[in-house]
């Protein structure tokens, strides 16, 4: 199990989008060098292109009570 920014995570979707999956596992492999089984690392590759940039920010919190206070 490994965790990938957005900025790994959109290295790897530009490469994928512009130069296909064996790059892609490529550039995946180059982040994370530990995944030395290149079926695995194309599989990871494929699911992270297909992955979409979460939307901005958390949603404003609003305050149950006026002042904040109990």
């Amino acid at each position: 199990m490994f965790s990938v920014t957005e900025t790994e995570a959109a290295a790897i979707r530009r490469v994928f989008e512009e130069e296909g999956e064996l790059s892609a596992m490529i550039e995946l492999r180059r982040h994370f060098p530990g995944i030395i089984d290149n079926a695995k690392a194309r599989e990871c590759a494929r699911t992270i292109a297909g992955w979409t940039p979460l939307p901005g920010g958390p949603a404003p919190v609003t305050p149950l009570r006026p002042g904040g206070k109990r």
